[in-house]
């Protein structure tokens, strides 16, 4: 069983990215999403490795599944 914490910090940290507050916050102010129309995992910003994490997060309803969806929510929400 997995034990570990999964906060939008560690997702961050999970997909390679600085993982600071402040990093995440300036990461969702310059990569916000204009539109419902495009999956999360598939803007263009995603590696393709951190696509298909985000992808499977989602699909296989892993413990990553609700912080995904908290910053697919974020993404979305700042425009």
């Amino acid at each position: 069983m997995d034990t570990n914490l999964h906060t939008l910090n560690a997702l961050f940290a999970q997909l390679g990215l600085p993982d600071t507050n402040d990093a995440i916050d300036r990461f969702i102010t310059t990569h916000g999403l204009f539109t419902q129309e495009v999956p999360l995992h598939q803007a263009s910003f995603w590696s393709e490795a951190q696509a298909d994490f985000l992808r499977e997060a989602i699909s296989c309803d892993s413990d990553w599944a609700e912080v995904v969806d908290e910053l697919n929510i974020r993404l979305r929400s700042t425009h």
